[in-house]
C-alpha cells in the first residue's frame, strides 16, 4: 500500500469518529438547555408569582387582622362582665329598698295599731264597781271608730254588702234563704263578717246569707 491510499484510509477512518462527536455535543446540548428551563421555572414558583399565603406580606396582615379581633373580643366580653355586674348590684339593691319600704310600712301600721290597743287596756282596766254600763259602752265605741280611721288610713276598705247584689269575687255565701219578692233574688239577705280589701288586693271576703228561688 502506498503512502497516498493510506492516507485516504485514515482520512475515512476520521471521518466516523467525528461524526460521533458531534452526536454526542448536540445531545449534551438540549439536555442543557432543559436544566436552564428547569432552574428558570424553579426561580419562578419560590418567587414573587409563587404561594400567596406563603407571603410575608399577606401573614403580616392575617397576623394584624387576628390581633384587632382578639382585641375586640376582650373589650366586648369586658363591657359584658360589667353589666352582668351592675344588673346584680341593681338587682340586689332593687330587693334591698323593696324590703325596707314594706318593713317601714309594717312599722307606721303597727305604730296606729298600738294607738288603739292601749285604749282597749284602758277600756279592760276600768274599775267595773265605780263605772256605769254607759261609760263602757261608750269607751268601746271611741276604740271601734279609732281602729275603723287606723285601717281606713292604711288604705284598707271595708266590704259591707248589705242589701247588695252578690259578687262572688268579693263575697262567700254561707247560707241561702228563700226569697221573699222577685227583686230579691241573689242579693245579700245578711252580712256576717264585713270584708276588707287593700289596694285593690282582696284581704277578707265578705260572709253572708244569699237570697235563692225556692
Amino acid at each position: 500500500m502506498t503512502n497516498e491510499e493510506e492516507s485516504e484510509v485514515g482520512e475515512d477512518a476520521a471521518e466516523p469518529e467525528a461524526d460521533t462527536a458531534a452526536e454526542a455535543v448536540a445531545s449534551v446540548e438540549p439536555v442543557e438547555d432543559r436544566v436552564e428551563a428547569d432552574l428558570v421555572e424553579g426561580d419562578a414558583v419560590d418567587g414573587v408569582d409563587g404561594d400567596p399565603d406563603e407571603d410575608p406580606v399577606v401573614e403580616d396582615a392575617a397576623a394584624a387582622e387576628l390581633s384587632a379581633l382578639r382585641a375586640e373580643f376582650n373589650s366586648v366580653n369586658d363591657r359584658h362582665l360589667r353589666l352582668v355586674s351592675e344588673f346584680s348590684n341593681f338587682r340586689r339593691r332593687s330587693e334591698q329598698e323593696r324590703l325596707s319600704a314594706w318593713s317601714r310600712a309594717q312599722s307606721d301600721l303597727m305604730g296606729k295599731f298600738l294607738d288603739v290597743l292601749d285604749d282597749l287596756h284602758r277600756v279592760a282596766d276600768l274599775d267595773l264597781t265605780n263605772a256605769t254600763l254607759e261609760a263602757i259602752m261608750e269607751g268601746i265605741d271611741l276604740v271601734e271608730r279609732k281602729f275603723v280611721r287606723a285601717i281606713e288610713d292604711s288604705g284598707a276598705e271595708m266590704i259591707d254588702p248589705t242589701g247588695e247584689a252578690f259578687d262572688p269575687e268579693v263575697m262567700e255565701a254561707m247560707m241561702r234563704v228563700p226569697v221573699e219578692s222577685p227583686d230579691q233574688l241573689d242579693r245579700v239577705a245578711q252580712v256576717f263578717q264585713k270584708g276588707y280589701s287593700l289596694k285593690g288586693i282582696l284581704v277578707r271576703p265578705a260572709r253572708v246569707s244569699v237570697y235563692t228561688q225556692g
